[in-house]
């Protein structure tokens, strides 16, 4: 009977997807039903941790963090939780033999945000995003090669380099509410009470280049199983990226940039018609 519990498990992550994130749903449709599964798995586990640091205010963070680590690990050894998150989610490290350094580094990050407001050096602004992004990429190479080593080695670089754009455009869309409501400053560096254009530019020109990275040694050579997704979560983010290079700095922290429902379903369509005439 534990399939069925199993089942409503990986139900809860993918209800947690599609209701925390309309966009990444989009895209997880966009991959194949071999795979959802595991995506939406692995996108619970991360959404709650990050919902643990950032919204329960009311809340002692610090236990709550500390007692969800924990939970994890039990999961993890037993092959069961009757946490469904995590029960889903320790389904899919288990089944992808995702390493162990993988989650640690993520959920340092995440214990990084219950204390740490500013990052003043590049090394400490890099050690943040792997945590917080680049393994969350590898999680997901993990599930996408289904256990193809060799073409895990040649595309983890470029799965990381997309996790880093996605999480740099992240905090560009979402400099106010961590500057003013968090109290963090992320990018090292960068005065937030003055970003000029200069600052600002330095910060698209790093990201474009993840993108083009990414772009080029990674989502070309996924497996036809996963590409049409990680492509359109991808012009997704580029296309964020565009509208927040077009506002100007000093207007930056009081402009929350999304994409329309129409235009999300104009990227699909696009991307869609790229994706059969084989030009991705």
């Amino acid at each position: 009977m534990k399939e069925l519990f199993d089942t409503v498990s990986n139900g809860c992550s993918k209800l947690v997807t599609k209701k925390y994130s309309t966009s990444f749903s989009l895209a997880v449709n966009m991959l194949s039903p071999s795979i959802r599964t595991d995506i939406y798995n692995i996108y619970g586990f991360v959404r709650f941790a990050d919902e643990i640091v950032d919204t329960f205010h009311d809340y002692n963070k610090e236990e709550l963090m500390a007692h969800f680590e924990r939970d994890y690990y039990i999961a993890k050894a037993q092959g069961i939780s009757l946490n469904p998150i995590l029960n889903s989610f320790q389904q899919t490290v288990n089944r992808y033999n995702i390493p162990d350094e993988m989650v640690v580094a993520f959920l340092k990050s995440m214990k990084a945000d219950l204390h740490k407001t500013q990052y003043t050096t590049q090394e400490e602004y890099n050690e943040y995003i792997y945590g917080s992004a680049d393994v969350v990429g590898l999680m997901c190479l993990k599930v996408f090669v289904n256990g193809d080593d060799k073409q895990y080695e040649e595309l983890k670089d470029a799965a990381m380099r997309l996790g880093s754009a996605f999480q740099k455009v992240n905090f560009l869309r979402d400099l106010k509410d961590d500057f003013e409501l968090l109290n963090r400053s992320y990018f090292p560096n960068v005065d937030l009470n003055q970003l000029d254009a200069n600052s600002k530019q330095l910060i698209i020109n790093e990201i474009e280049a993840d993108f083009e990275y990414a772009y080029t040694n990674g989502i070309l050579k996924l497996p036809v199983e996963a590409k049409f997704g990680v492509y359109m979560a991808y012009r997704y983010y580029r296309r964020l990226l565009k509208k927040l290079s077009n506002v100007p700095s000093e207007k930056i922290m009081d402009t929350r940039i999304r994409i329309s429902d129409p235009m999300k379903i104009n990227l699909l369509a696009r991307s869609y018609v790229k994706y059969k005439l084989n030009m991705i």
